[in-house]
Protein backbone atom coordinates (compact mmCIF):
# COMPACT_ATOMS: atom_id res chain seq x y z
CA UNK A 1 0.00 0.00 0.00
CA UNK A 2 1.34 3.50 -1.15
CA UNK A 3 2.41 5.69 1.71
CA UNK A 4 0.72 8.80 2.74
CA UNK A 5 0.98 11.73 0.19
CA UNK A 6 2.95 14.42 1.05
CA UNK A 7 2.66 17.94 -0.58
CA UNK A 8 5.91 20.05 -1.09
CA UNK A 9 5.79 23.05 1.25
CA UNK A 10 6.23 25.97 -1.14
CA UNK A 11 9.44 27.88 -0.55
CA UNK A 12 10.22 31.90 -0.42
CA UNK A 13 10.88 33.23 -4.10
CA UNK A 14 14.41 34.11 -4.28
CA UNK A 15 15.63 37.63 -4.36
CA UNK A 16 17.17 38.53 -7.62
CA UNK A 17 19.88 40.80 -7.98
CA UNK A 18 21.15 41.91 -11.50
CA UNK A 19 23.94 43.61 -12.19
CA UNK A 20 23.23 45.73 -15.11
CA UNK A 21 26.63 46.15 -16.84
CA UNK A 22 30.29 46.14 -15.20
CA UNK A 23 33.56 46.08 -16.54
CA UNK A 24 35.17 44.58 -13.08
CA UNK A 25 37.34 41.77 -14.20
CA UNK A 26 35.43 39.63 -10.97
CA UNK A 27 32.91 39.51 -9.28
CA UNK A 28 33.38 37.08 -5.93
CA UNK A 29 33.14 39.88 -3.58
CA UNK A 30 29.26 39.93 -5.09
CA UNK A 31 28.31 36.19 -4.95
CA UNK A 32 30.51 35.60 -1.20
CA UNK A 33 27.70 37.96 0.18
CA UNK A 34 24.56 36.90 -2.17
CA UNK A 35 25.23 33.41 -1.97
CA UNK A 36 24.70 32.68 1.76
CA UNK A 37 21.97 34.70 1.76
CA UNK A 38 20.53 32.54 -0.82
CA UNK A 39 19.83 35.44 -3.55
CA UNK A 40 20.57 35.29 -6.82
CA UNK A 41 23.49 37.02 -8.52
CA UNK A 42 23.06 37.79 -12.31
CA UNK A 43 25.64 39.39 -14.34
CA UNK A 44 24.34 41.10 -17.59
CA UNK A 45 26.03 43.65 -20.33
CA UNK A 46 22.80 45.65 -21.38
CA UNK A 47 23.96 48.37 -23.53
CA UNK A 48 20.48 50.17 -23.90
CA UNK A 49 17.85 51.21 -21.96
CA UNK A 50 15.79 47.97 -23.37
CA UNK A 51 18.50 45.67 -23.12
CA UNK A 52 18.46 46.64 -19.37
CA UNK A 53 14.76 46.63 -19.42
CA UNK A 54 14.77 42.91 -20.32
CA UNK A 55 17.82 41.36 -18.57
CA UNK A 56 16.48 42.86 -15.15
CA UNK A 57 12.24 41.69 -15.90
CA UNK A 58 12.21 40.22 -12.05
CA UNK A 59 15.11 42.01 -10.76
CA UNK A 60 14.25 42.64 -6.83
CA UNK A 61 17.09 44.74 -7.11
CA UNK A 62 20.00 46.21 -9.22
CA UNK A 63 23.56 46.96 -9.60
CA UNK A 64 24.50 49.61 -12.03
CA UNK A 65 27.91 51.17 -12.93
CA UNK A 66 27.11 53.74 -15.68
CA UNK A 67 23.65 52.80 -16.64
CA UNK A 68 21.07 55.51 -17.03
CA UNK A 69 18.50 54.54 -14.46
CA UNK A 70 15.32 56.24 -15.30
CA UNK A 71 11.62 56.45 -14.62
CA UNK A 72 10.77 54.37 -17.48
CA UNK A 73 13.01 51.79 -16.58
CA UNK A 74 11.65 51.56 -12.98
CA UNK A 75 8.31 51.41 -14.26
CA UNK A 76 9.18 48.09 -16.97
CA UNK A 77 10.74 46.56 -13.35
CA UNK A 78 7.39 46.69 -10.89
CA UNK A 79 8.97 44.34 -8.66
CA UNK A 80 11.98 46.30 -8.09
CA UNK A 81 12.46 47.42 -4.76
CA UNK A 82 16.66 48.55 -4.94
CA UNK A 83 18.91 50.74 -6.93
CA UNK A 84 22.56 49.75 -5.84
CA UNK A 85 25.36 51.94 -7.37
CA UNK A 86 29.10 50.36 -7.75
CA UNK A 87 30.20 54.29 -6.81
CA UNK A 88 29.92 57.70 -4.77
CA UNK A 89 27.74 59.49 -7.22
CA UNK A 90 24.05 59.12 -8.33
CA UNK A 91 23.38 61.38 -10.79
CA UNK A 92 22.86 58.40 -13.55
CA UNK A 93 19.55 57.38 -11.20
CA UNK A 94 16.80 59.44 -11.48
CA UNK A 95 16.63 60.26 -7.75
CA UNK A 96 13.41 61.86 -7.89
CA UNK A 97 11.26 59.19 -9.72
CA UNK A 98 12.63 56.23 -7.33
CA UNK A 99 11.63 57.92 -4.67
CA UNK A 100 7.97 58.89 -6.14
CA UNK A 101 7.87 54.91 -6.77
CA UNK A 102 9.10 54.01 -2.92
CA UNK A 103 12.36 52.67 -4.56
CA UNK A 104 15.61 52.92 -2.41
CA UNK A 105 18.59 54.43 -3.75
CA UNK A 106 21.72 53.19 -2.75
CA UNK A 107 25.60 53.93 -2.89
CA UNK A 108 28.93 53.88 -0.89
CA UNK A 109 29.74 57.43 -0.23
CA UNK A 110 32.81 56.74 1.80
CA UNK A 111 34.80 53.87 0.17
CA UNK A 112 37.11 56.01 -1.57
CA UNK A 113 38.64 58.42 0.64
CA UNK A 114 42.04 57.74 0.70
CA UNK A 115 42.04 56.47 -2.60
CA UNK A 116 40.49 59.54 -4.35
CA UNK A 117 42.61 61.45 -2.28
CA UNK A 118 45.94 59.92 -2.75
CA UNK A 119 45.08 60.07 -6.76
CA UNK A 120 44.14 64.08 -6.80
CA UNK A 121 47.38 64.86 -4.68
CA UNK A 122 49.39 62.62 -7.39
CA UNK A 123 47.89 64.19 -10.28
CA UNK A 124 48.67 67.80 -8.65
CA UNK A 125 52.46 66.71 -8.06
CA UNK A 126 52.89 65.43 -11.46
CA UNK A 127 51.42 68.43 -13.08
CA UNK A 128 53.34 70.97 -10.82
CA UNK A 129 56.57 69.31 -11.25
CA UNK A 130 55.69 68.42 -15.36
CA UNK A 131 56.72 64.89 -14.95
CA UNK A 132 54.75 63.10 -17.40
CA UNK A 133 56.10 66.01 -19.90
CA UNK A 134 60.05 65.56 -18.46
CA UNK A 135 59.32 61.91 -18.25
CA UNK A 136 58.62 62.08 -22.10
CA UNK A 137 61.68 64.33 -22.60
CA UNK A 138 63.83 61.51 -21.34
CA UNK A 139 62.40 59.08 -23.84
CA UNK A 140 63.15 61.12 -26.80
CA UNK A 141 66.60 61.75 -25.93
CA UNK A 142 66.47 65.07 -23.94
CA UNK A 143 68.52 65.50 -21.00
CA UNK A 144 67.32 69.26 -19.65
CA UNK A 145 64.52 71.17 -17.74
CA UNK A 146 63.56 73.55 -20.16
CA UNK A 147 60.10 72.01 -21.04
CA UNK A 148 59.16 72.19 -17.95
CA UNK A 149 60.61 76.09 -16.47
CA UNK A 150 59.92 77.52 -14.17
CA UNK A 151 59.30 75.22 -11.13
CA UNK A 152 58.38 75.78 -7.83
CA UNK A 153 58.35 73.90 -4.48
CA UNK A 154 54.79 73.32 -2.72
CA UNK A 155 55.33 75.34 0.22
CA UNK A 156 54.37 78.60 0.47
CA UNK A 157 51.37 78.10 -2.69
CA UNK A 158 48.26 78.38 -2.41
CA UNK A 159 45.87 74.94 -2.56
CA UNK A 160 42.67 75.29 -3.37
CA UNK A 161 39.77 72.66 -2.49
CA UNK A 162 35.96 73.25 -3.81
CA UNK A 163 33.85 70.72 -2.14
CA UNK A 164 35.11 69.91 1.27
CA UNK A 165 33.18 66.68 1.91
CA UNK A 166 35.21 63.20 3.12
CA UNK A 167 37.25 63.47 -0.17
CA UNK A 168 37.85 66.64 0.02
CA UNK A 169 39.03 67.46 3.44
CA UNK A 170 41.36 64.28 3.04
CA UNK A 171 42.95 66.03 0.00
CA UNK A 172 43.32 68.78 1.78
CA UNK A 173 45.16 67.28 5.35
CA UNK A 174 47.18 65.70 2.60
CA UNK A 175 48.20 68.97 0.43
CA UNK A 176 48.83 70.76 3.98
CA UNK A 177 51.23 67.93 5.24
CA UNK A 178 53.19 69.05 1.73
CA UNK A 179 53.60 72.26 2.84
CA UNK A 180 50.68 74.23 0.66
CA UNK A 181 48.44 76.83 2.27
CA UNK A 182 45.01 75.29 2.09
CA UNK A 183 41.56 77.46 1.37
CA UNK A 184 38.77 76.06 0.56
CA UNK A 185 34.86 76.90 -0.54
CA UNK A 186 32.12 74.54 -0.37
CA UNK A 187 28.31 75.75 0.01
CA UNK A 188 27.87 74.80 3.21
CA UNK A 189 30.86 77.11 4.62
CA UNK A 190 31.14 80.49 6.22
CA UNK A 191 33.40 82.48 4.25
CA UNK A 192 35.89 83.80 6.91
CA UNK A 193 35.57 80.97 9.28
CA UNK A 194 37.23 77.83 9.51
CA UNK A 195 35.36 74.73 8.04
CA UNK A 196 36.79 70.78 8.63
CA UNK A 197 39.88 72.33 9.60
CA UNK A 198 40.52 74.73 7.00
CA UNK A 199 40.03 78.04 5.83
CA UNK A 200 36.58 78.90 4.25
CA UNK A 201 36.67 81.41 1.52
CA UNK A 202 34.05 82.55 -1.22
CA UNK A 203 34.91 80.91 -4.38
CA UNK A 204 35.92 83.96 -6.41
CA UNK A 205 38.67 84.01 -3.95
CA UNK A 206 39.57 80.67 -4.35
CA UNK A 207 40.04 81.09 -8.04
CA UNK A 208 41.85 84.55 -7.93
CA UNK A 209 44.22 83.08 -5.38
CA UNK A 210 44.98 79.56 -5.72
CA UNK A 211 47.85 78.12 -7.56
CA UNK A 212 46.33 74.38 -7.33
CA UNK A 213 42.38 73.75 -7.59
CA UNK A 214 41.24 70.21 -7.12
CA UNK A 215 37.51 69.65 -7.67
CA UNK A 216 35.47 67.69 -5.29
CA UNK A 217 31.69 67.61 -5.79
CA UNK A 218 29.09 65.97 -6.80
CA UNK A 219 27.28 66.74 -10.27
CA UNK A 220 24.14 68.21 -9.67
CA UNK A 221 22.25 70.50 -11.69
CA UNK A 222 23.89 73.26 -9.56
CA UNK A 223 27.48 72.09 -9.98
CA UNK A 224 27.09 71.45 -13.39
CA UNK A 225 29.59 73.45 -15.50
CA UNK A 226 29.85 75.15 -12.42
CA UNK A 227 34.15 75.81 -13.67
CA UNK A 228 33.24 77.45 -16.92
CA UNK A 229 34.65 80.42 -18.82
CA UNK A 230 34.12 82.53 -16.57
CA UNK A 231 35.70 80.97 -13.79
CA UNK A 232 38.62 79.88 -15.45
CA UNK A 233 38.90 83.45 -17.00
CA UNK A 234 39.30 84.59 -12.72
CA UNK A 235 42.11 81.91 -12.22
CA UNK A 236 45.78 82.74 -12.15
CA UNK A 237 47.65 82.21 -15.13
CA UNK A 238 50.17 79.79 -13.16
CA UNK A 239 47.21 77.61 -11.58
CA UNK A 240 46.68 74.30 -12.54
CA UNK A 241 42.46 72.39 -12.41
CA UNK A 242 42.45 69.07 -11.07
CA UNK A 243 39.26 67.25 -11.26
CA UNK A 244 38.69 63.67 -9.64
CA UNK A 245 34.76 64.67 -9.11
CA UNK A 246 32.76 64.35 -12.26
CA UNK A 247 33.55 65.17 -15.38
CA UNK A 248 30.13 67.47 -15.84
CA UNK A 249 31.37 69.97 -13.11
CA UNK A 250 33.95 71.36 -15.56
CA UNK A 251 32.67 73.19 -19.42
CA UNK A 252 35.19 70.83 -21.21
CA UNK A 253 35.06 73.36 -23.94
CA UNK A 254 35.80 76.33 -21.84
CA UNK A 255 38.99 74.88 -20.56
CA UNK A 256 40.18 73.86 -23.88
CA UNK A 257 40.07 77.33 -24.81
CA UNK A 258 41.68 78.50 -21.46
CA UNK A 259 44.43 76.27 -22.09
CA UNK A 260 44.84 77.30 -25.89
CA UNK A 261 44.84 80.83 -24.53
CA UNK A 262 47.42 80.02 -21.80
CA UNK A 263 45.02 81.90 -19.45
CA UNK A 264 45.73 78.92 -16.66
CA UNK A 265 49.04 76.68 -16.71
CA UNK A 266 47.63 73.31 -17.05
CA UNK A 267 44.91 70.62 -15.61
CA UNK A 268 45.39 67.20 -14.56
CA UNK A 269 42.07 65.22 -15.21
CA UNK A 270 40.75 62.00 -14.07
CA UNK A 271 36.55 62.07 -15.39
CA UNK A 272 35.44 63.51 -18.48
CA UNK A 273 32.19 64.65 -19.83
CA UNK A 274 32.16 61.94 -21.78
CA UNK A 275 33.87 58.14 -21.22
CA UNK A 276 35.83 56.71 -22.76
CA UNK A 277 37.76 60.26 -23.69
CA UNK A 278 37.99 59.61 -27.12
CA UNK A 279 40.58 59.30 -29.61
CA UNK A 280 42.35 62.72 -30.80
CA UNK A 281 40.66 64.93 -28.46
CA UNK A 282 41.49 68.29 -27.63
CA UNK A 283 43.04 67.72 -24.44
CA UNK A 284 45.25 65.31 -25.26
CA UNK A 285 47.05 67.85 -27.36
CA UNK A 286 48.09 69.81 -24.38
CA UNK A 287 52.14 68.83 -22.78
CA UNK A 288 50.65 70.45 -20.01
CA UNK A 289 47.86 68.39 -18.98
CA UNK A 290 47.88 65.03 -17.47
CA UNK A 291 45.34 62.69 -17.98
CA UNK A 292 44.14 59.38 -16.65
CA UNK A 293 41.00 57.22 -17.41
CA UNK A 294 38.54 57.19 -14.39
CA UNK A 295 40.37 55.26 -11.96
CA UNK A 296 41.29 57.88 -8.88
CA UNK A 297 38.92 55.49 -7.17
CA UNK A 298 41.23 52.69 -7.47
CA UNK A 299 43.04 50.54 -5.09
CA UNK A 300 43.01 46.88 -4.41
CA UNK A 301 41.25 47.53 -0.50
CA UNK A 302 38.69 50.30 -2.44
CA UNK A 303 37.71 47.72 -5.17
CA UNK A 304 36.99 44.84 -2.49
CA UNK A 305 35.26 46.96 -0.09
CA UNK A 306 33.01 48.96 -3.06
CA UNK A 307 32.09 45.72 -4.71
CA UNK A 308 31.01 44.30 -1.14
CA UNK A 309 29.12 47.17 0.38
CA UNK A 310 27.21 47.34 -2.82
CA UNK A 311 25.56 44.22 -2.76
CA UNK A 312 25.25 44.31 0.72
CA UNK A 313 23.00 47.30 0.88
CA UNK A 314 20.41 46.03 -2.06
CA UNK A 315 20.47 43.17 0.00
CA UNK A 316 19.48 44.79 3.51
CA UNK A 317 16.43 46.35 1.97
CA UNK A 318 15.41 43.54 0.11
CA UNK A 319 15.17 41.44 3.94
CA UNK A 320 13.29 44.24 4.77
CA UNK A 321 16.13 45.93 6.81
CA UNK A 322 17.79 49.77 6.54
CA UNK A 323 20.86 49.61 4.96
CA UNK A 324 24.08 50.94 5.33
CA UNK A 325 23.66 53.74 2.76
CA UNK A 326 20.74 55.18 1.21
CA UNK A 327 20.72 58.29 -0.62
CA UNK A 328 16.67 58.45 -0.29
CA UNK A 329 15.37 57.41 3.35
CA UNK A 330 12.38 58.37 3.42
CA UNK A 331 11.47 55.56 1.09
CA UNK A 332 11.73 52.96 3.56
CA UNK A 333 8.78 52.22 5.67
CA UNK A 334 6.32 54.48 4.17
CA UNK A 335 3.63 53.65 1.07
CA UNK A 336 5.36 52.10 -1.51
CA UNK A 337 7.44 48.95 -2.76
CA UNK A 338 9.73 49.38 0.50
CA UNK A 339 6.43 50.07 2.67
CA UNK A 340 7.70 47.19 4.90
CA UNK A 341 11.18 48.06 4.99
CA UNK A 342 12.36 49.12 8.79
CA UNK A 343 13.42 53.22 8.72
CA UNK A 344 16.87 54.29 7.79
CA UNK A 345 19.75 56.15 10.16
CA UNK A 346 22.08 55.43 6.82
CA UNK A 347 25.18 57.45 5.79
CA UNK A 348 24.09 59.68 2.91
CA UNK A 349 26.97 61.85 2.60
CA UNK A 350 30.10 62.20 0.37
Amino acid sequence: MAGPLTMAMPTEPTTRIVITECDHDSFAPEHDLTDPAGAELVLTQSRSAAELIANAADADAILVQYAQITAEVMDALPRLRAIGRYGVGVDSVDIAAATARGIAVCNVPDYGTESVSDHAIGLTLAAVRGIPRLDRGVRAGSFDLAAVRPLFQTRGRVFGIIGLGLIGTATARKAAGLGYEVIAYDVAATPGQVFHGFAAVTLDELLERSQVISLHTPLTDETRGMIGAAELARMRTDAILVNTSRGGVVDGDALVEALRAGSILGAAIDVHESEPLAAGHPLTTFDSVVLTPHLAWYTEESYDELKRRTVENVLEVCAGRAPRNIVNPEVLGTPGRNSTCAPSTAVTGD
